[in-house]
């Protein structure tokens, strides 16, 4: 039932938006969602359920941002600053994300352990979100390994794979720390560009 995941999904994100985890009841959730209770729990099983899908959309949704930003540029270092203001305007516009990247987990929030818990769900979706869920230092690797990727790709010179992940590592720990500490005049894109003018990339 991927629409009606969705719609779920959705309805629990508008909720959180409204009201701290804690005051967020099943039974609104799906009848926001115009689906029964009993939908809701036989895709998610439960409300700890609910959570760790709805963390891990949020986690895919920022990292589906990254690949975007990372080929809206040929330049490489256009495309570190571009991941770099893709992760703070996230982080900034979502509370879940900023979560995620920070680990900085408000009590209006579910808070979800970040290991894999125990899934009987016959539904593929949910096992994934039973599965482990990443902490803020896999999030710096798997931006890091996405940039290395695509900028030392196929087709490219190649460069010195440990520089370069050295600087993709560089462009998303400094974004990260613009989500903890917002900068001022400039924000992440002058403090990311200077940052790599004198990386190699």
């Amino acid at each position: 039932m991927p629409a009606a995941r969705e719609s779920l999904l959705d309805a629990a994100y508008t909720a959180l938006a409204r009201r701290p985890w804690s005051a967020v009841r099943m039974v609104d959730v799906a009848a926001a969602a115009g689906v029964s209770r009993q939908t809701l729990y036989n895709e998610f099983g439960s409300k700890e359920g609910l959570a760790r899908a709805l963390v891990r959309r949020e986690a895919d949704g920022y990292l589906a941002g990254v690949e975007r930003a990372l080929a809206a540029h040929t330049d490489p270092r256009e495309r570190l600053t571009a991941t770099a203001e893709w992760t703070a305007a996230t982080a900034r516009e979502n509370a879940l994300v900023r979560a995620m990247l920070t680990g900085c987990w408000s009590e209006r929030l579910p808070a979800p352990t970040l290991t894999a818990v125990p899934s009987s769900s016959a539904v593929p979706a949910q096992r994934r979100a039973d599965g482990p869920l990443p902490s803020p230092g896999d999030f710096v690797a798997l931006v890091r390994d996405r940039a290395v990727a695509v900028l030392g790709g196929p087709g490219k010179a190649k460069p010195d794979t440990a520089e370069l992940a050295r600087s993709c590592e560089l462009a998303v720990r400094l974004a990260i720390s613009c989500v903890s500490a917002p900068p001022g005049e400039g924000g992440v894109t002058d403090l990311v560009r200077a940052a790599l003018y004198r990386q190699p990339v």
